[in-house]
This record gives C-alpha cells, structure tokens and sequence, in this order.
C-alpha cells in the first residue's frame, strides 16, 4: 500500500510539471521561430554587405589601375610638352641660322655680283689686251689670270655652299616642324585619355562612395538585427529559467500536495483500521451476547419443561407463548444487526457560484467595457478596475462569485489545460489574470496606459493556471 502511495505521488508530481512545461514551451518555440527567422535575414544582410564589399573593393582596384594609369598619362604629357618646349627652341634656332644663311648667302651674292659686274664693266677686249701688254713677263700675267680664275671659282664655290647651307637648314627647320606637329599629336591625345580617366576616376568614387553609403547602411540593419537576436536570447533564457522556476514550484507544490495526500491516506488507513478493529470488537460482543441469548433461552426452555409437569396445558400453552414471545424479541435484535454494518459515504460537490451563463455570454459581456480605464485596487467596470476586479465583476453579472484577488482566482472552479481552454475560461497569470476568448485571445484590464483591451496572444507570458468556472 504505501508503494502504491508513493507510486501515486510521483505520478502527481510528474503530471504537475507536465502541465507547466507546455505552457512556456511554445512561448520558448515561438520565441526560437522568431530567432530563427531573424537570423536567416542577418544572414541575407550579411551577404549583402558581403557582395557591397567586393563590389567596392573592385572599384577601388579599378581607381588605383586607372590612377596608376593617369599618373602615367601624365608623366607622358609632361615629357611632351618637354619635348614641344625643346622642339620649338631648335625650331626658333633653327629658324635663325636659316635666316643668317640666307642673308650670308644674299650678302655673299651681292659681294660676288659686285665683282663680277666690276671685272665685266673694266675688262672687255681693251681691258685684257692692256692686261697683255701691260704685263713685263708672262709668268705675271698667268698669275693674274690664275688668280682671276681661283676668284670665280670660290665665288661659284661659296655660293653653292651657301645654297646647300641655306637648303640644309630649311630642311631641318621642316624637320623639327614634323615633329614639333607629331609631339603635339601625342600630347592632344594623352590629354583626351587623361581626361577620360578622371571622368572614369570620378565615376568610380561615386560609386565606391555609394558602396559605402550601402555597406554603412546595411550594417545599420545587420546591427539592428542582432539587437533583436540578443533580446530575443535573453527573452528565451529569462523564459527557460521561468520554466525552470514554475516546474520546481510545480514540483514542490505537488510534493507537498502528494506528502499531504499521502498523510490523508494513511490517516483514513489508520481510521480504517481503527473502525473495522472497533467493528470486529463490536462483533465478537455480538457474538458473546448472541451466546449469552441462547444459554438464557435454553436455560428458559428447560426451565419450562421442568415446570411443564405442575400446571395444566393451558398453562403450558401460556409458558410456551410465553417463551415464543421471548425469541420473538431475539430475532428482533438478530435484525438490529444491520447497525454493525458499513454505510457508504457520498461526496458532495460544492460550487463556487451558483450563476448560469455560457462562455461566449461571458466574453461577450466582457468586451463591452474594452477602452475603459484601468485603475488598481478599483471595482467599476465604466470608470477603472483592476485585473482581477474586472473577472471578479464580469463574472458576478451572471451570478458568479468568484475570487477578488489574481492568486485565489487560481483556485476558481477547476483546472484545465491551455490547449483545452474555452471562451470564458480564467487565464492565471504571475499576478494578473484575463478571461480567454479563444483563438489564442484574451480580454483583460491590462495596465494603466493600456486600460481594458483585447489581446491576441494569450501566451505573452508564462500561463500558470487556466480555470474553468462556467
């Protein structure tokens, strides 16, 4: 028997905690849901911010390639213009000694043009026969006509070296001119691809300045979403240890409920006994006295026999019915026994209340007065009540005397389980209570910021109790 008890004990314990973990175990479920969910979309932003990244980090290799390039385009521009400077310097000199050699070459002319004219206008037939005879000896005269001679060639010489003089450096002047024009080219065209770059480079900027402007603004989000994470981790260790929390009440509560059931048990054990002891007592009295009877009566009997032979029959009839009489009365008392036997108890059930309503009738009353003010400690369903005053008065409207305070209403009617809850059931919370209106809703004074309203999720905190009174 007591291995039974204990048996049953802990059966009652286990139920009681099996009762209490549903309650924060879809709270916590839902909870892990919404984390998970949370953590798939850090994870997408991530990646985002991942890709931005690289995008920016591409563009920034594109800038310093096309730096890089720019520095050269314009080294290249810079030794152009080097070089056109240069260019034009020995175009200008150039320029110059064509000019000098074309005056030489004019002054030259001139001077030979001069002598000419002057050994034409004074020679002539006259000029060289005078020159003949004029002569003391030969040798003198072939002299001058040599020296005549070597006068025209360094004329014609001279003039044809200051010709080629004159052509060389028209040419060379040509020459730079080319070049001057080529440099020129090449500079006009790294000009135009210096600037393509900076357009290109500014380009660029912009759009590794909008990366960052989206990579700063999706780690605003990322950030956001690890808040909730952290808060959502918090939320579902402050449920755990809530969970841990009203399990070990739960436990403690039903070991006591147990040890006290228990102590009921033996002691309507221990009554038990003490009344089938007194029961046996009273039989073997019976028995005892059942004996006593039949001693007497056979005592009587004899008694009667004896006397039988003094007195006529009809006394004798007398004595008989006499003694008939007698055992009359002991079968009446053998009747009696029904007093020995055990009379079976009925238990009552006593109601909390004694109104009639449906649950819909309840929360259909209840809802009546949503918007209304929340006042604690206040009994008036149009201008302030509390929690556990706005059931006490919702309920007392159909007749129903429940409890005024949030933790006796844990004990109205009887108890049953969140998944079995019906419009008009009691929700008990940790110091507050609301009337279940189904699909997960509730009706309830709430706070005094929020007065009377409806809530859609009946499990916001940890359920401790869900009663039925109606």
């Amino acid at each position: 028997m007591r291995k039974m008890r204990m048996m049953s004990a802990g059966l009652a314990v286990a139920l009681s905690i099996m009762q209490v973990a549903p309650v924060y175990a879809d709270a916590i479920s839902e909870l892990k849901q919404q984390k998970s969910a949370t953590e798939s979309q850090l994870s997408q932003v991530n990646s985002a911010i991942a890709s931005l990244e690289s995008q920016k980090a591409e563009i920034l290799g594109q800038i310093d390639t096309m730096g890089q390039e720019l520095a050269v385009t314009m080294a290249s521009i810079n030794t152009l213009t080097t070089q056109i400077d240069d260019k034009q310097e020995d175009i200008t000199q150039t320029t110059s000694d064509l000019n000098a050699a074309r005056k030489q070459e004019n002054t030259e002319y001139e001077a030979m043009k001069k002598r000419i004219q002057y050994l034409y206008e004074n020679g002539g037939d006259v000029s060289w026969s005078n020159m003949l005879f004029a002569q003391e000896d030969l040798s003198t005269l072939l002299s001058k006509a040599e020296n005549t001679q070597k006068m025209y060639k360094y004329d014609r010489e001279c003039l044809t070296q200051y010709a080629e003089t004159v052509q060389q450096v028209s040419e060379l002047k040509e020459q730079q001119e080319i070049e001057k024009a080529e440099f020129e080219t090449m500079k006009n065209e790294q000009e135009e691809q210096k600037g393509d770059l900076e357009v290109l480079i500014d380009e660029a900027k912009a759009a590794s300045v909008d990366y960052g402007k989206q990579i700063a603004q999706a780690e605003a989000v990322a950030s956001e979403y690890q808040a909730v994470i952290a808060e959502q981790n918090e939320q579902i260790e402050i449920l755990v240890e809530q969970q841990r929390a009203a399990e070990e009440a739960a436990r403690k509560a039903a070991e006591e409920e147990a040890r006290k059931e228990a102590e009921r048990q033996a002691a309507a054990e221990e009554e038990a006994a003490r009344q089938a002891a007194i029961e046996e007592a009273e039989a073997q009295q019976a028995a005892a006295a059942e004996q006593d009877v039949e001693a007497e009566a056979a005592e009587l009997d004899e008694e009667s026999y004896d006397d039988s032979e003094d007195v006529s029959y009809d006394d004798s009839s007398s004595d008989y019915d006499s003694d008939d009489t007698d055992y009359e009365a002991y079968d009446d008392e053998e009747d009696d026994d029904s007093y020995y036997e055990e009379e079976e108890e009925e238990e009552d059930y006593t109601p909390s209340s004694s109104g009639s309503a449906t649950g819909q009738a309840i929360v259909d009353y209840a809802t009546q007065f949503v918007g209304n003010p929340y006042v604690w400690g206040g009994n008036s369903l149009t201008n302030g009540i509390d929690c556990s005053g706005f059931v006490n008065q919702v309920y007392a409207h159909f007749g129903y005397s429940v409890a005024r305070q949030s933790a006796a209403l844990r004990s109205a009617g009887y108890g049953v389980s969140y998944s079995e809850a019906q419009p008009g059931d009691i929700i008990c919370y940790s110091g507050h209570v609301a009337i279940y209106m189904g699909n997960g809703a509730i009706v309830h004074a709430a706070d005094e910021r929020s007065g009377i309203k409806i809530s859609y999720n009946a499990a916001y905190q940890p359920i401790l109790a869900v009663r039925r009174v109606v």
